[in-house]
């Protein structure tokens, strides 16, 4: 047998710590996939609270005070 040569029981050890690997893999591309989501979800609502704010001082009759949004 060569050096290079793997064993059933080596070549199984090593098969499954590959499978644990890629579902390990396979659950944080979930949890980023979530993340992003969220993030894009968070912006909207910000993007819908200016909107109502907007809209809240106009049926007063008042411009919105203006203030320095610092860049995103």
């Amino acid at each position: 047998m060569d050096q290079h040569d793997v064993g059933d029981r080596q070549l199984d050890a090593l098969l499954e710590r590959l499978d644990r690997i890629a579902d390990e893999l396979e659950r944080l591309n979930r949890t980023t996939e979530r993340q992003e989501g969220f993030t894009l979800v968070a912006r909207e609502l910000h993007e819908l609270q200016e909107s109502l704010n907007a809209l809240a001082y106009a049926a007063l009759g008042q411009a919105p005070p203006r203030v320095r949004r610092r860049a995103s």
